[in-house]
């Protein structure tokens, strides 16, 4: 699996993340380590999950994900061989956001939760503007030094607080984010290309965006409104997606599925992986047999005219 440098870092990972939110909610552990095997054996060797994942669901704390990581690490080995990316910041039981006490918190969770001496890639899960830049910075650059995180990233932050905290880091000498995690799909376009993708390219972040299929709508699963009974988790938030470009971006798909002989899952990805600003789009699955699309998305090669198709469906 060939891989691609995560921004300014020392980081590199393949075409693919995996998004680790399913383990231990839609996936159970021994499923979950049917899909970790599944991704060593195919090269995918980058992980994101958060500590919050997945206090939504009834009876979880949060740290669920990361638990079922750190137990599969410990019985395969090989730690170095992946590249384990996790966040803090988002609601958990007793706290949240990126207060320099609560990062010291939670990152000693984390790394206890994934069984391991350092974090790869350590996420600030959203913006947390009660806490000032320096403060979370500060703290971030204390795990570096101490060997606990490799490199930071920021996730869900708006273009201006980006450039902000990337001048508090140039002006105090600070580590700076590597990377962005940001919402962007085939469906949902404006909010990271407006004024996040120029950021990014001007600052050369790694871009490493998540909603890849846009909660499964552009699997093709979900093309009227008798579908969305197909997924009581998901049916109600693909909804939206059935008005305004969502059956356009179909179309369009299942054009280059025909041409190509892959799937629209396939081609949906296969489309963030060439966008020249993203270094590897974030894509799941639950299932074992859902492994094979997120594979075969890292071999597709679209081409010109395929990626001009799907851009003008998805204006």
């Amino acid at each position: 699996m060939q891989k691609r440098q995560l921004g300014q870092s020392a980081i590199s990972i393949p075409p693919l993340v995996f998004g680790g939110n399913v383990f231990g909610w839609s996936a159970d552990e021994a499923v979950s380590f049917r899909l970790l095997d599944q991704l060593a054996e195919a090269g995918l060797t980058a992980i994101d999950t958060a500590d919050m994942y997945s206090v939504w669901a009834d009876g979880h704390q949060g740290g669920e994900s990361e638990t079922i990581i750190g137990k599969w690490l410990a019985s395969r080995g090989g730690r170095d061989t992946y590249t384990i990316m996790t966040k803090v910041g988002m609601d958990m039981p007793d706290g949240r956001g990126l207060s320099a006490a609560w990062i010291k918190t939670s990152v000693e969770r984390s790394l206890k939760r994934l069984q391991t001496d350092v974090i790869d890639l350590y996420q600030a899960h959203k913006d947390d503007e009660e806490t000032p830049l320096e403060e979370t910075l500060g703290a971030f650059a204390a795990l570096i030094k101490e060997g606990k995180v490799r490199a930071i990233g920021a996730s869900n932050y708006s273009a201006p607080r980006l450039a902000e905290a990337l001048k508090v880091s140039d002006a105090n000498g600070l580590p700076r984010y590597v990377s962005l995690q940001p919402h962007y799909n085939l469906v949902e376009r404006p909010l990271f290309e407006a004024e996040l993708e120029p950021l990014c390219l001007a600052e050369n972040l790694g871009v490493i965006p998540y909603y890849s299929l846009a909660a499964g709508f552009l699997t093709g699963k979900y093309r009227s409104k008798d579908d969305l009974g197909k997924s009581a988790a998901r049916g109600g938030g693909v909804a939206k997606y059935l008005d305004g470009i969502g059956p356009k971006v179909l179309t369009a798909l299942d054009a280059v599925a025909g041409e190509t002989g892959a799937t629209p899952t396939q081609v949906a990805l296969a489309w963030l992986i060439a966008r020249p600003s993203i270094t590897a789009p974030i894509a799941s699955a639950s299932k074992p047999e859902q492994m094979g699309d997120l594979v075969k998305a890292c071999a597709l090669s679209l081409t010109p005219s395929q990626i001009a198709a799907l851009d003008q469906a998805s204006a």
